[in-house]
């Protein structure tokens, strides 16, 4: 396969980043790694709790407006920018909009080779990594580990569950490699 983009949709705490890195270990060619976490720590401070921007409520709940939704449109398109100029990229995403955010990548990337990693992971158990995380509004978890995958498909789905990161990560690259 000629993939030039791996992107890695699950839920908060589900061991995305773990699994990036690992994938980052093992995969034959060099691969950049950028997360949703990262484009949100670059916008503008005032765009954290803000209608224009990124609201994570008390309970976990992710709420996005506007200026965030073009930010995000520019971020894909750089990405994609990456990949088209001999990159190959792996995004560790988070669909809260389930088909629709999945859309607004296909949307972006157009013809570029691209792999569809889900990462999914009990409920319960990712609510307890969010515990121990402490970086995490509590619920936030335990509210995205289903509805991320709601309508999504994928080309391969690895569980975090009770698999190790490197493991789901030699899945994902077995095919990417296949």
């Amino acid at each position: 396969m000629t993939a030039r983009l791996i992107i890695v949709n699950g839920g908060s705490s589900s061991g995305k980043t773990g699994i990036v890195r690992c994938l980052q270990a093992v995969l034959d060619e060099p691969w950049l790694a950028f997360s949703v976490d990262d484009f949100v720590a670059a916008l503008p401070a005032g765009m954290e709790g803000s209608a224009d921007g990124i609201v994570i409520g008390p309970d976990g709940a992710v709420t996005v407006g506007p200026g965030f939704r073009r930010l995000d449109a520019a971020w894909l398109a750089g990405i994609v920018a990456m990949c088209r100029a001999g990159g190959r990229v792996i995004v560790d995403d988070v669909f809260l909009g389930g088909p629709s955010s999945q859309q607004r990548w296909k949307d972006a990337i157009g013809d570029v080779e691209t792999v569809w990693a889900g990462v999914r992971c009990d409920p319960a158990i990712a609510a307890g990594r969010e515990i121990a995380r402490g970086d995490r509004a509590r619920g936030m978890a335990e509210q995205q580990a289903v509805v991320v995958h709601e309508g999504v498909k994928y080309d391969v789905e690895v569980d975090t569950s009770h698999t190790e990161s490197i493991d789901c990560a030699r899945a994902i690259a077995a095919y990417v490699q296949g």
